[in-house]
């Protein structure tokens, strides 16, 4: 689900929560369109944290100096 989909399932969740007045028998509509907004607004925070993760690059925090080897050779070899 994409950030699409979580916009219009709070759209259409505060559509049933706030501009319907359907009753039916053993369903309260009100906590549906509660838990159809609260599930499109957990969906778009998860989305958009996996989506900024993915775009910024790593700082120069995060980042290891590079490993730079040095090698000692005498030219002067006592035996």
């Amino acid at each position: 689900m994409g950030i699409g989909g979580c916009i219009i399932l709070i759209a259409v969740g505060a559509i049933v929560t706030f501009a319907t007045d359907w009753h039916m028998k053993g369903v309260n509509l009100d906590l549906v369109g509660v838990i159809m907004m609260a599930v499109g607004i957990i969906g778009l925070a998860a989305y958009v944290s996996i989506f900024k993760r993915r775009r910024i690059p790593p700082t120069a925090d995060g980042d290891l100096p590079p490993v730079t080897e040095e090698r000692y050779y005498p030219s002067d070899r006592r035996y």
